[in-house]
């Protein structure tokens, strides 16, 4: 069957290629579980009783600094490309453009309604299980397809539809599974977990159709540089504005909705919770990273597949955990909903596939060479347009692969027909 993938889309993976993108699965695997076992280890607070590490604030701060991490590995592979281009001269016409001083902090946007819906969702993984908590992801693609259906005018196909329409099944159902399977111990209503993550993945739509509709195209910077200021925009605004709220709002934690002093002495008074915090720390800059490195060496196919898979994971090794590593300590037991939430899994799955015209109905018409396309939703949607488009212009306007090769990871802009552009490196393709 014939396609418009481009001849890179198809070509063989290589140890390289298999090696990055099992490091983006494992990193983002990882992620979803040391989150959940942080918030599941207990430790001695301030007043020297033991009590949960229930610090959801705390880990959105944790996760943007690390995400600011990639803004010195960005400045590296910087310096680096300038050192080989001074010693090899490449042979087509490139011409350095600046970036302007107004896209660092334009990127504050974003990092906002990432950080608005990482809050919510993290504290909505206090009150559900983290395979649960994946799952309730994939209301993104919900709420994303009517963002780009009546606001963004991207009128969706009648498979579109059919997509969202198993999407929210599945996400039905994972909601009921969280109701029907609750065990916590703490009394705790899984309901508000859900909402919040469902909060969380309107937002994160929000995000998504703001980049479409005002970023796309006039922001030109690199992935790793647009994930490092996100990461340094979301670290101040969680600092000095969110945290100082935390604090003067009633709450559970010594009277405050999140005392820091407190989240200090549970860290400082356990090796357990220092642990996994240090794996989470290097979990998130991994996953932020080599995200960006399967889009590019790959295709964004993979990274759909990267994020599709990952839920599977996810509650793979949270099983295993329970059953062969923690004795039942950490973890995620087999309940009689959980049947049920692999039914959701399994719609979920197929919705993702319909929805992208991966999986092709006899009942429904699609676009010749639809297959393949780049343009793909996932469960976490983690690919925005703002980063998505790097790969995807590059694609879309024939430049070389030997020169994409050599200039990696480079975020790029739309431009006239007869040039493409690499993050600040202007390449005439005629």
């Amino acid at each position: 069957r014939r396609t418009s993938t481009p001849p890179r889309a198809a070509m063989q993976c290589t140890f390289q290629h298999i090696t990055v993108f099992l490091v983006g699965l494992i990193s983002g695997t990882g992620c979803s579980l040391t989150s959940k076992m942080l918030l599941s280890i207990q430790s001695v607070g301030k007043t020297g009783e033991m009590e949960p590490f229930e610090d959801p604030l705390f880990q959105s701060w944790v996760m943007f600094v690390a995400m600011t991490c990639a803004l010195p590995f960005h400045y590296i592979y910087q310096w680096w490309q300038q050192r080989e281009e001074a010693g090899q001269k490449v042979t087509v016409g490139i011409q350095k453009e600046s970036m302007p001083t107004w896209t660092y902090f334009i990127l504050a946007v974003p990092a906002c309604f990432d950080l608005a819906a990482t809050v919510l969702c993290m504290f909505g993984l206090v009150y559900i299980s983290a395979s649960i908590y994946q799952l309730l992801r994939g209301a993104c693609i919900v709420f994303v397809a009517f963002m780009k259906h009546y606001l963004l005018k991207d009128k969706l196909k009648a498979y579109n539809w059919f997509g969202v329409f198993l999407l929210a099944i599945a996400i039905a159902l994972v909601g009921l599974t969280s109701v029907l399977g609750s065990e916590d111990a703490g009394g705790r209503n899984p309901v508000v977990g859900v909402l919040l993550i469902l909060c969380g993945a309107f937002v994160q739509s929000l995000q998504y159709a703001f980049e479409e509709k005002v970023m796309t195209g006039d922001v030109s910077a690199p992935p790793l540089l647009v994930i490092g200021m996100e990461g340094f925009w979301g670290t101040v605004i969680c600092t000095v504005v969110l945290y100082p709220l935390a604090y003067a709002l009633p709450g559970t934690d010594h009277g405050h909705l999140e005392d820091p002093a407190n989240t200090l002495a549970m860290i400082k008074n356990s090796a357990q919770v220092q642990h996994v915090l240090v794996w989470y720390f290097l979990f998130i800059f991994l996953y932020n990273t080599f995200g960006v490195l399967v889009t590019y060496l790959l295709n964004s196919v993979w990274h759909a597949i990267l994020d599709n898979f990952r839920p599977v994971t996810v509650w793979g090794v949270d099983l295993f955990i329970f059953y062969a590593v923690s004795g039942g300590e950490l973890g995620e037991a087999w309940t009689h909903a959980s049947y049920l939430e692999l039914t959701g899994l399994f719609v979920l799955l197929v919705g993702t596939a319909v929805y992208n015209a991966n999986l092709r109905l006899p009942c429904f018409k699609y676009d010749t060479g639809l297959l393949g396309s780049d343009h793909m939703a996932t469960p976490s949607m983690a690919r925005s347009p703002l980063l998505s488009s790097a790969m995807d212009h590059a694609r879309a306007q024939g430049v070389p692969d030997s020169l994409r090769e050599r200039l990696v990871t480079q975020y790029v802009s739309p431009k006239p027909a007869r040039e493409t552009q690499y993050g600040f490196i202007t390449v005439d393709t005629s």
